[in-house]
């Protein structure tokens, strides 16, 4: 595997000390051919992936709402996340969240705890008292791995919790299922 790909593969590994805001901001970052903005449609990547309809282009399975203040976590994920297939939408921020799960309507929602602006309990919360946003599953993503964090952050109103750094091949199993239990 290349090194972005083993990066790829612990998405916010250095956000292990609980500090969301300031883990990975610092270094290099990886340089891709897909950089989306802060608050942005995911681009699609010089390479998408390819099915047999016409023009080559691959339909979307969902459309997932990714909001990371961390930029690396961000780039991270939302290109895994498109490989797989998904539209990634982003915010960077809880306010952002809540304005783009508002005017995109999307299928799902990863939404990090620990956000500027407004934080991910409180969108959380606010996400669910919306009636236009309120059957949309939501996934917390934290580095704090405390115990009864899992039960806060389903008492805010996430349908799921999955802690940092990202083990993908769970995380996606949980997005399927809630997707599938949407319908």
């Amino acid at each position: 595997a290349s090194p972005t790909e083993r990066l790829d593969d612990t998405v916010g590994a250095g956000v292990r000390s609980g500090d969301e805001s300031q883990a990975g901001t610092s270094g290099p970052k990886p340089t891709t051919a897909c950089r989306p903005s802060r608050l942005s449609r995911a681009r699609e990547c010089d390479n998408p992936p390819l099915t047999g309809r016409p023009g080559g282009r691959r339909e979307a399975m969902a459309k997932i709402l990714l909001v990371e203040d961390n930029d690396m976590n961000r780039d991270m994920l939302s290109r895994r996340l498109q490989r797989k297939g998904h539209e990634v939408l982003m915010a960077a921020d809880g306010m952002q969240c809540l304005l783009m799960a508002e005017s995109e309507t999307p299928d799902l929602i990863l939404l990090d705890m620990s956000l500027p602006v407004i934080d991910g309990w409180e969108a959380a919360r606010r996400l669910k008292d919306s009636p236009t946003t309120a059957a949309v599953p939501i996934v917390a993503l934290t580095a704090h791995a405390m115990a009864g964090d899992r039960e806060k952050a389903l008492a805010a109103g996430c349908d799921d919790y999955d802690t940092k750094p990202v083990d993908f091949p769970q995380l996606l199993a949980k997005i399927d299922a809630l997707l599938a239990r949407r319908g």
